[in-house]
């Protein structure tokens, strides 16, 4: 035994009772700052890092000092009139000028789900640098790393194909670290991005988003043929009790923050992509097996104590899908601060009691489109048919959940329109390789974004609003007696002018009737009875505001082919499969289909609603009553109408395909055409025999025209986020 001297025991015991006073100080701030939830902390930043989350909230280290962040922004798709995704088109200067927009709509993050082209991150350093200079805050970005769908799709096994899609994944990791840091370059492959990446924005990057919403069939195929690999142990990431989809997600995470803590020592919180289909909460109501079959809960996995900055969980949460928004009981049973229904909140509560991290709702949004594709049966915040105020009102209120029910912020889907989106109750009804060339607005998923995307290069060649300037050049197409009629077209709507004399309109009815494909369509409207000088496969009947709609020949009703003749989900009627019957259907489009809620035993039908319904209104957003769902208006004897091209059967205006003879073709095919031809009559001068029909022609496009407008909802997320912190 060595006994030490009595100097050597004096600086012993001196230096133990300094580590035991900074061991008490730290330990008193940190009791404070868990007591205040304002208090911030400056500490020293030796790992490099500029993030960090705690049990429910986000911190960002500015100047020094953690500041608590509720994270309020959008998610930035890389789709543009004219192009797809894979086309990385966006420009700087879109970008700049998109950042100003988002930085004033008084958000505080952008996210992306992949890498974008140099242009982005280059757009995204300036933009930050000249706005600290100023003394304002950046804008904070968290970072996507895509997972390949063709590959999920085909391969059906995250560890399939000797683990193709977890190698893959990793490699993508670790090429957007060095991107973020500036320090990359991708050579060209078409449908990705490629160049020379030279902005370091990692200071802004404030999380990562691995992956992406994961098929059910995908999570189970991955669990049931990889029994044995259900553990993980990282240097950064480790699982317990995980499932093999779940080690998969640890796996992935973990190399690609080894991979820039090695090269760059930094690190940054991460989370991996989830929605409510795949969640780890239990659904009894869900009508739809799949939405609820199995379960990717990523409190499995867990960081060491080298992972400095801790983790967080993101999910997608749309108001209106899966149904148990609209069914599971304890949701639709729940009552918000308004006293109304409010199975969001309930959803966003019970979520974020579950999890022991910031739970980030990294998607959600409302479309203002006149398509509808769902709905919510309780609230009303369905997918489509809204508009573009109440989207925003809606929007805010799904915003100031979050803050209420104690989360880590959310991000609106989405910063722009996007023209190359399709949706489930349309996307046989036009052509796939033509959809970013023009404007679709029975399609929901094109009209989610802030930021309209519409046809014009300046403005629209026309704005329903009963001024009728927009005609003031234009010669008439039909002129006969007492009324008059012009048309024109862009990359989104058909517009129509009529010009009547002694036509009153709450109590006369107008017929416009339009020859769109020859070889059928209806020689009369036997409901009128009166004739056409061609035959008619549309007739838009104008009578009042609330009794006006366009109406289909029963032969070529889309809808009734698709459900009653392919599908016979619907009754059939043997006389819609005959040309010429004389008769006009109402235009639809389905909601869901026949299904049966678990538990409660109710049936709820085949829906389907009239989308040919025309609404009046004011549809130019330069006016006070401007609602974006208008489709005709009247003023002193004229009458404006815009028709979206898919309710006449279009499927590709810019190459002027429509829907060709359905039954001949025993599917729905496309069939090019030169031009439509278009008639009008007041009924209130007698039924006509032989209405004139007059030749329409319109220039097909290779290159669309547009211009952006923020959308009213922009202004009022602006007013209500600045409100949240």
């Amino acid at each position: 035994m060595i006994v030490k001297n009595k100097k050597t025991i004096l600086f012993a015991i001196i230096a133990f009772g300094l580590l035991i006073t900074v061991t008490l100080v730290l330990f008193v701030l940190h009791k404070n700052n868990k007591a205040n939830k304002n208090t911030t902390v400056v500490i020293k930043n030796t790992l490099g890092y500029i993030s960090k989350t705690d049990k429910n909230y986000f911190y960002v280290l500015e100047k020094g000092t953690w500041n608590k962040m509720f994270i309020k922004g959008v998610n930035i798709g890389a789709g543009k009139p004219g192009a797809f995704p894979g086309d990385v088109a966006i420009t700087y200067d879109e970008y700049y000028r998109w950042f100003g927009y988002i930085s004033q709509m008084n958000a505080n993050t952008i996210r992306v789900y992949t890498v974008q082209r140099p242009q982005f991150y280059n757009a995204l350093y300036d933009f930050n640098k000249k706005a600290e200079k100023s003394g304002k805050k950046p804008i904070y970005m968290i970072h996507g790393v895509w997972v390949n769908e063709n590959d999920i799709t085909t391969i059906n096994d995250a560890y399939g194909n000797n683990d193709k899609i977890l190698k893959d994944v990793i490699t993508s990791g670790k090429e957007t670290v060095d991107i973020l840091h500036g320090n990359c370059y991708l050579p060209v492959r078409k449908g990705y991005a490629d160049g020379t990446y030279t902005s370091d924005v990692s200071k802004y990057v404030i999380g990562w988003i691995l992956g992406i919403e994961w098929d059910p069939s995908f999570v189970v195929s991955t669990n049931e043929n990889n029994p044995k690999r259900n553990n993980y142990n990282g240097k950064y990431l480790y699982t317990k009790d995980a499932s093999p989809f779940e080690t998969f997600l640890c796996n992935m995470g973990d190399k690609i923050i080894d991979y820039e803590m090695t090269k760059y020592k930094m690190q940054r919180p991460v989370a991996f992509s989830n929605w409510v289909t795949t969640d780890p909460l239990k659904h009894p109501n869900e009508p739809y097996k799949n939405e609820d079959i199995v379960s990717v809960n990523v409190e499995h996995v867990k960081g060491h104590n080298s992972l400095k900055v801790g983790m967080f969980a993101s999910y997608h949460v749309y108001p209106y899908y899966p149904d148990s928004f609209s069914f599971q009981t304890n949701y639709v049973k729940f009552k918000g601060t308004d006293g109304k229904p409010n199975p969001y909140l309930a959803y966003l509560e019970e979520i974020n009691k579950f999890h022991s991290m910031p739970v980030l709702i990294s998607e959600f949004g409302i479309p203002a489109s006149r398509g509808k594709a769902h709905e919510n049966k309780v609230t009303g915040f369905n997918q489509g048919f809204i508009d573009e105020k109440t989207q925003g009102n809606m929007l805010l209120k799904m915003m100031n959940d979050m803050h209420f029910g104690g989360l880590a912020g959310g991000l609106a889907f989405s910063w722009q329109d996007e023209w190359f989106k399709r949706t489930w109750n349309n996307n046989d009804l036009d052509l796939p390789d033509s959809r970013p060339f023009w404007l679709n607005a029975q399609t929901n998923e094109q009209h989610f974004g802030l930021l309209a995307l519409e046809p014009g290069n300046q403005k629209s060649i026309c704005y329903i609003d009963g001024a009728f300037n927009d005609w003031a050049k234009d010669k008439p197409l039909v002129s006969s007696g007492n009324i008059k009629m012009d048309v024109k077209s862009d990359e989104g709507y058909v517009y129509l002018m009529i010009d009547a004399k002694n036509y009153d309109f709450n109590k006369d009815t107008l017929l416009i009737p339009i020859d769109t494909i020859n070889g059928q369509g209806n020689k009369s409207f036997s409901k009128y009875k009166t004739t056409f000088s061609n035959n008619a496969d549309f007739v838009i009947k104008i009578h009042g505001k609330n009794d006006s709609h366009v109406l289909v020949d029963t032969y070529y009703d889309n809808y009734y082919f698709r459900y009653g003749v392919l599908t016979n989900l619907i009754k059939t009627e043997p006389s819609f499969e005959i040309k010429n019957t004389g008769i006009f259907n109402y235009i639809r489009l389905n909601t869901n289909k026949e299904f049966v809620v678990p538990k409660l035993n109710t049936v709820i039908p085949f829906t389907g609603y009239e989308t040919g319904l025309l609404k009046y209104g004011n549809a130019n957003p330069n006016d006070v009553d401007f609602n974006s769902l208008s489709d005709f208006n009247y003023n002193n004897g004229k009458l404006e109408i815009r028709i979206p091209w898919q309710l006449l059967n279009v499927m590709d205006p810019s190459g002027k395909y429509v829907i060709d003879d359905m039954y001949a073709q025993g599917k729905i095919s496309p069939l090019k055409v030169d031009g439509f031809r278009f008639g009008v009559e007041n009924m209130k001068n007698g039924a006509s025999q032989d209405l004139i029909m007059k030749e329409y022609d319109w220039k097909t496009w290779e290159t669309p025209t547009f211009h952006e407008r923020l959308k009213p909802s922009y202004y009022i997320l602006q007013k209500g986020l600045q409100k949240l912190n």
